[in-house]
C-alpha cells in the first residue's frame, strides 16, 4: 500500500486529525513505503517529522492553570478548563492525537530503517543506521512519557497507561485494543531509551584521532572524520544520550511519585539514582550553573550561541531566534507579557500565592517566627528570585516605575483595562529587558526555548533522595536532597553570612523538608509549565483560589490589601487527565479513567 494511503487510512480510523499537515512531511507523489525508503533524505524525513513535533510548550502557557498565575485573557482555554469546564470532550491538555500519530511515524521509520542505503560505505552505513535507529527510539520514548503523563490514570483498582504500540498501524490493524498498565508503559519506555543510549553518543563533539573512536567503530575500521560526520558538532541539538538519561528520570520521576507510585514498580530510591546518572556530567552539586537561575537573562552568552550549542544550565533546547513575526519567538514573549506601557499585554499574571512562596532573604517562609517579614513593606528583604521572575508594585523596568497599585496613574494598575495586570504583579521571568515591542520601532532579541535544563534534574534528585533516603541521605551518589537545596538557595542568595539556619532546620525533618524541596521546585520552575503537572502528581490541592495584591494610597501611604482574584474549580478524579472521549465512545476495549 502507498505510505500516503496507509498513514490517511491510520488518520481516519484513529482520530489523529482531518488536516493534511498533521503528517507532514508529505511524500510526493503517494510514494511507496519501498520507494521512500530508497531514498536517504526521504527516510529521514520521516524522522523529521518526530522532531517537527517535539511535546514541548516553547512559551509559558499552563501555570495560569493554577494557583501560581492568571490570565487577562478571559477567553484562555486553560482557564477555563481551571474554572471547571475541564472534560473529556474538551481537553487543551491532551497529547493524544498528536502523540500517537508521530509515534506511528516512528514505528513507519523503525521498521525500515534496514532497508535504507545509507551510505556505500559499510562503516558510514553502520554508524548512519546507528545513529537515526537511536534518534527513533529516544523520541518514541519521549512521546510515551507525554502519553502517560497526560492520560494515564486509575480505572478501578489498575493504573493504565496507555496502549503500548511499537508497530506500524495499517488496514489490517485490530485498533480496538485494550490499555497496558502503566508499569508496562514506563518499561516500554526504559528499553526504548536504553536502546537509544546504546546507539548514541552522550553528546555530540568532535574527535580529533581515531584512539578515540567507540570499539565498536574501530572493529569496523571507520575512522573519526566520519564519526565526526555522523556523530560529531554539527549533530548538536538533537536527541543524544545526555538527554536519554534525562527522560528516563523524569519517567521516574512521575512513576515513583504519590499519584502513581501505588500503581508501580518504580521505587524513589530508582528514581534519585537516574537523576544522580545525568548530574554526573556536570560533576553533581560542584558543577551546578553559579547562573542558572537566570538562564534567560544571560544575554551575552543567548546571543553567541551557535546552531545546537548548550549554555551550562540547558540540556536540551529548542533552536535561536529572534524575528519580530507574530509566530516568531523573539519578540512574542514580550509582546504578551510587558506591561501595558511598555507596550505588552500584560498576560501572564503571578499571584499572590506564588510571591508569598518566595522566602525571606534569610531563608525563612515569610509566614516564619524570625524571618522579619513585614505586610507593610511587602517585598522588602525578600528572596533576589522574588524580583528577578515578578515586577511588582514600584519595580523599575526599562527605565520605568511599574505602578501595579489602584492609584496607578497609568494602564499599568490593576484592572484598569482589559491588558492590565489582575493581581497586582506581571512576569518578568523568561522576558530580555532590551526587547522593545513598541510597534513603531520594534527590537526583538534572541531567544531559545527550553526543553530540559539541569536544575529540574537537580531538583528531581532532591525530592527523590529525600523519600528514599531522608534529608542528607546520599545512596552511592555523594550528595544529598540537603546538599542540592543548600546549592540552589545560596546561588539564589538565600542566607547570612553563609548560614541557611531555616535549612538546618529542615534538614532533621524529611516532612519539612519534602515540603522545602515542593517550594524550590515551585520557585525554580515557576512560568515554565511544571507546576501543574507537579501538584497532580503530588496529589497537593489543586483548588486553592488566586490571591492578588491591590496597592492603594492613602494620605502619601501605601496600603497592602490581598485580593480574592479567581477560584479553580478541579475534581478529585482530576489529577488524572481523561483519555479523549471520542476514542472511548470508538472502541470498547479503551477504558477511560475513572471519574472522565
Amino acid at each position: 500500500m502507498k505510505l500516503k494511503n496507509i498513514i490517511a487510512f491510520v488518520a481516519l480510523v484513529t482520530t489523529f486529525s482531518a488536516c493534511d499537515d498533521l503528517f507532514e512531511p508529505s511524500v510526493e507523489n503517494a510514494q511507496t513505503v519501498d520507494v521512500v525508503f530508497q531514498n536517504a533524505s526521504s527516510a529521514q524525513g520521516i524522522l523529521g517529522y518526530a522532531y517537527a513535533n517535539l511535546p514541548f510548550e516553547t512559551k509559558s502557557t499552563t501555570d495560569i492553570a493554577t494557583d501560581d498565575a492568571v490570565t487577562n485573557n478571559l477567553d484562555n482555554s486553560y482557564r477555563a478548563m481551571a474554572q471547571g469546564s475541564w472534560a473529556a470532550t474538551n481537553d487543551p491538555m491532551s497529547q493524544w492525537v498528536a502523540r500517537k500519530a508521530t509515534i506511528q511515524y516512528l514505528n513507519i521509520f523503525l521498521e525500515n530503517v534496514e532497508s535504507v542505503k545509507w551510505s556505500a560505505v559499510p562503516h558510514k552505513q553502520q554508524m548512519f543506521k546507528d545513529h537515526v535507529s537511536g534518534e527513533a527510539y529516544a523520541l518514541r520514548a519521549l512521546n510515551m512519557y507525554y502519553l502517560i503523563r497526560n492520560h494515564g490514570g486509575w480505572v478501578g483498582d489498575q493504573l493504565l497507561g496507555v496502549p503500548v504500540i511499537t508497530y506500524t498501524e495499517g488496514p489490517g490493524t485490530d485498533f480496538n485494543k485494550a490499555r497496558d498498565t502503566f508499569q508496562a508503559c514506563v518499561e516500554q519506555i526504559y528499553k526504548d531509551l536504553d536502546a537509544a543510549i546504546e546507539l548514541l553518543p552522550l553528546t555530540y563533539k568532535d574527535l580529533t584521532s581515531n584512539d578515540q573512536l567507540p570499539a565498536k567503530y574501530k572493529e569496523i575500521d571507520a575512522n573519526y572524520v566520519d564519526y565526526n560526520v555522523m556523530f560529531g558538532a554539527s549533530m548538536r541539538g538533537r536527541i543524544d544520550g545526555l538527554i536519554c538519561k534525562a527522560i528516563k528520570a523524569q519517567t521516574a520521576l512521575l512513576a515513583s511519585s504519590p499519584a502513581f507510585r501505588e500503581g508501580t514498580k518504580v521505587t524513589s530510591e530508582e528514581a534519585a539514582n537516574l537523576a544522580a546518572d545525568v548530574l554526573k556530567f556536570v560533576g553533581g552539586v560542584s558543577g551546578m550553573d553559579p547562573q542558572g537561575h537566570k538562564w534567560y537573562m544571560q544575554k551575552e552568552v543567548i546571543n553567541a550561541l551557535e546552531g545546537g550549542e548548550n549554555p551550562k544550565e540547558i540540556i536540551w533546547r529548542g533552536g535561536n531566534s529572534n524575528g519580530t513575526a507574530d509566530y516568531d519567538f523573539g519578540l512574542s514573549q514580550e509582546l504578551d507579557n510587558f506591561p501595558p506601557t511598555l507596550y505588552g499585554n500584560g498576560r501572564i499574571n503571578p499571584t499572590q500565592n506564588l510571591v508569598d512562596a518566595f522566602p525571606m532573604a534569610n531563608g525563612y517562609p515569610i509566614e516564619a517566627s524570625g524571618s522579619g517579614y513585614s505586610a507593610q513593606n511587602p517585598y522588602a528583604d525578600r528572596d533576589p528570585r522574588l524580583s528577578e521572575y515578578v515586577m511588582y508594585n514600584g519595580t523599575v523596568y526599562r527605565d520605568t516605575e511599574i505602578i501595579t497599585g489602584s492609584y496607578s496613574a497609568d494602564d499599568n494598575g490593576l484592572n484598569k483595562i482589559a491588558n492590565s495586570t489582575r493581581t497586582g504583579y506581571y512576569l518578568r521571568k523568561l522576558l530580555r529587558d532590551d526587547c522593545n515591542p513598541n510597534p513603531s520601532s520594534q527590537l526583538a532579541q534572541f531567544h531559545y526555548p527550553v526543553y530540559i535544563r539541569f536544575t529540574e534534574i537537580f531538583l528531581a534528585y532532591a525530592e527523590a533522595a529525600n523519600e528514599a533516603w531522608g534529608p542528607k541521605g546520599a545512596g552511592n551518589n555523594g550528595y544529598s536532597a540537603y546538599d542540592v537545596i543548600k546549592a540552589i538557595r545560596q546561588r539564589a542568595g538565600i542566607g547570612v553570612g553563609g548560614n541557611d539556619p531555616y535549612l538546618e532546620t529542615c534538614a532533621g525533618d524529611p516532612e519539612m523538608m519534602r515540603q522545602l524541596i515542593r517550594n524550590e521546585r515551585r520557585i525554580e520552575m515557576c512560568f515554565e509549565n511544571k507546576r501543574f503537572w507537579d501538584l497532580r502528581r503530588w496529589k497537593a490541592d489543586l483548588n486553592v483560589p488566586t490571591k492578588g495584591m491591590d496597592v492603594k494610597q492613602v494620605a502619601g501611604q501605601l496600603q497592602y490589601n490581598v485580593i480574592d482574584v479567581e477560584n479553580r474549580n478541579y475534581k478529585d478524579y482530576m489529577y488524572y487527565g481523561p483519555i479523549p472521549d471520542a476514542e472511548v465512545k470508538k472502541w470498547s476495549n479503551l477504558d477511560q479513567n475513572t471519574g472522565w
